[in-house]
């Protein structure tokens, strides 16, 4: 096992991975190849490149990926946005999955920071936070 997979960042994205899928699942057909597929790409791509950045092996490409994760977050936070606003999503679900990606994005806004401040000699495998 992997030690992006231990992680409760990565754990927990997986989780609003989980959750986009469900949520999702029930959205208009003509929402199909827009809206649901950009959702759901955004949200596998989070724990996809955080697990990618720890098999890299430096922390400058570790940290690289990290932003991909931010950068994809972000852009899910458009996406539920948009999908309450055309009502594909009640208050409630938008409340539930935007609170898990926002946890996510300051776990791994959290996780540039530890990484940017450490020695840059030191492998991603090197610690564990």
């Amino acid at each position: 096992m992997g030690p992006h997979k231990n992680l409760r960042v990565w754990n927990e994205s997986m989780q609003l991975v989980k959750k986009v899928y469900q949520l999702t699942a029930v959205f208009p057909k003509e929402e199909l190849f827009g809206l649901v597929s950009q959702m759901r790409r955004c949200a596998v791509s989070i724990p996809s490149n955080i697990a990618e950045g720890y098999g890299r092996g430096t922390n400058a490409e570790l940290i690289h990926f990290l932003h991909i994760s931010l950068g994809s977050s972000n852009e899910l936070d458009s996406q539920l946005e948009l999908s309450r606003m055309f009502s594909y999503i009640s208050d409630e679900d938008f409340i539930l999955v935007d609170g898990l990606n926002n946890a996510v994005n300051k776990m791994i806004r959290s996780l540039i920071y530890v990484r940017k401040n450490q020695n840059p000699a030191s492998s991603p495998q090197s610690q564990n936070p």
